[in-house]
């Protein structure tokens, strides 16, 4: 009789534990990250990276690029929480040699994580790149795509990165990291650049929801342009949230983050959000497999990366320069974070 109730037992115990792993709702996250020149220190002939060098006007050094990598693992590990992101863009990185120091020389040792990179053709040498936590993401595609002129020839400025793989052996994801050209130069004079890129970018994605009508797409990126501008909302066709976003859509998390007061970007008085987070309405329509919702899309402003503004006024971002003068800090940007769950 004992044995007889220690097997009804088991079996019991065994049906609830299979019962509910596969109810449980498993949870995910993305960082992008604006890492702001991590440059090495030595001269590469073939960019213009001289003022990220012991001799050049920043006086870059191995203790600071050091330090530079200590404050990315800081803002890496406490970005969501508990557990670290399982999926990482970031931009303005300058080679892979940086990224592999990032993970091997920092408390990041400690985590799974594995990079997809290539060098661009930027006329300063730094490029997009993701990193993955490769126990939960199994890549199973990049690829790079350059902005081309009408004559097909390349644009010096950051490619577009591509990739898509298995989140947890549960569903698939294709990730667009973005790092759009900058405004230096003039607002009007480089938009078209810009809106080359949106258009390059609503290709692509247009391209893998023809090949997959239930693709799942994360676009995430440092745009130099606000979710209103003419880039994203004419040319990439990023809508708002609403009740009636279709599958085809795909749908700007970050409308609405201007409105805080906050951005992921300050010059002198005024805040921008020029890092944003879009997704295929796939990822908010879809009940199977990963999903998210709006809310859980947010800007990273961990205490720490905040400083006093005593010239304007309110909070500014602890960047690692001031100008040319050496602050410490961790980038000009704050990070952006979207949280993914998945019912199983």
């Amino acid at each position: 009789m004992k044995s007889s109730r220690v097997i009804v037992l088991f079996l019991f115990l065994s049906i609830s534990a299979q019962s509910y792993s596969q109810n449980r709702t498993e949870e995910y996250s993305v960082l992008f990250y604006n890492v702001e020149n991590l440059f090495d220190v030595e001269n590469d002939p073939e960019t213009q990276d001289e003022e990220f060098t012991p001799e050049g006007d920043r006086h870059w050094t191995y203790n600071r690029f050091n330090q530079k990598l200590l404050n990315i693992s800081k803002v890496i590990l406490n970005a969501a929480g508990w557990e670290p992101p399982q999926m990482i863009g970031l931009c303005e990185v300058e080679n892979r040699f940086v990224l592999e120091r990032l993970l091997a020389d920092t408390p990041l040792k400690n985590h799974p994580y594995k990079i997809i990179h290539k060098e661009s053709p930027d006329e300063r040498g730094i490029d997009v790149a993701f990193l993955y936590n490769e126990e939960i993401f199994y890549p199973l595609e990049y690829q790079y795509y350059p902005l081309k002129t009408d004559q097909d020839s390349v644009i010096q400025t950051r490619e577009i990165l591509y990739v898509s793989g298995i989140v947890d052996e549960t569903d698939t994801l294709h990730f667009f990291i973005n790092h759009w050209p900058s405004r230096y130069g003039g607002l009007l004079e480089t938009q078209s650049l810009r809106n080359l890129a949106a258009k390059t970018l609503r290709g692509l994605c247009s391209q893998k929801s023809q090949n997959n009508r239930n693709a799942k797409i994360i676009i995430i990126g440092d745009f130099n342009d606000q979710p209103g501008d003419e880039s994203i909302a004419e040319y990439l066709k990023a809508v708002d949230y609403s009740e009636n976003v279709t599958d085809e859509d795909v749908v700007n998390l970050s409308v609405n983050w201007g409105e805080t007061g906050w951005g992921t970007i300050k010059y002198r008085s005024q805040w921008s959000v020029f890092d944003q987070i879009i997704v295929s309405g796939t990822l908010l329509k879809n009940r199977n497999g990963i999903v998210t919702r709006p809310d859980l899309a947010e800007m990273v402003n961990l205490p720490f990366l905040l400083e006093p503004d005593e010239r304007y006024g309110g909070r500014k971002i602890n960047r690692t320069y001031i100008g040319y003068s050496y602050n410490g800090g961790f980038s000009d940007h704050l990070p952006i974070l979207l949280r993914l769950k998945s019912n199983r």
